[in-house]
């Protein structure tokens, strides 16, 4: 079972992180997303850690190209 559904990434994303994405929108690339600032990483980082639970790389979020990438950071 996932860490976190797709429908609750795009819940906080949206929610939390003031994201304007839906599930279409994980496969764009960062820099592609609307309003994308780099703080927002790091924001998702804190976020996410305290969903699951569990600690999460920052060195592989600074990697991630997509925010489909981050979701699948999250439930690996």
């Amino acid at each position: 079972m996932a860490a976190i559904s797709r429908e609750e990434f795009v819940d906080l994303l949206q929610d939390e992180i003031g994201l304007a994405v839906g599930g279409d929108d994980l496969g764009r690339a960062l820099d592609e997303v609307p309003g994308w600032d780099s703080l927002h990483l790091l924001t998702m980082l804190v976020l996410l850690e305290k969903r699951v639970r569990r600690p999460l790389s920052l060195p592989d979020f600074l990697e991630a190209a997509s925010l489909e990438s981050v979701y699948e950071l999250v439930n690996r």
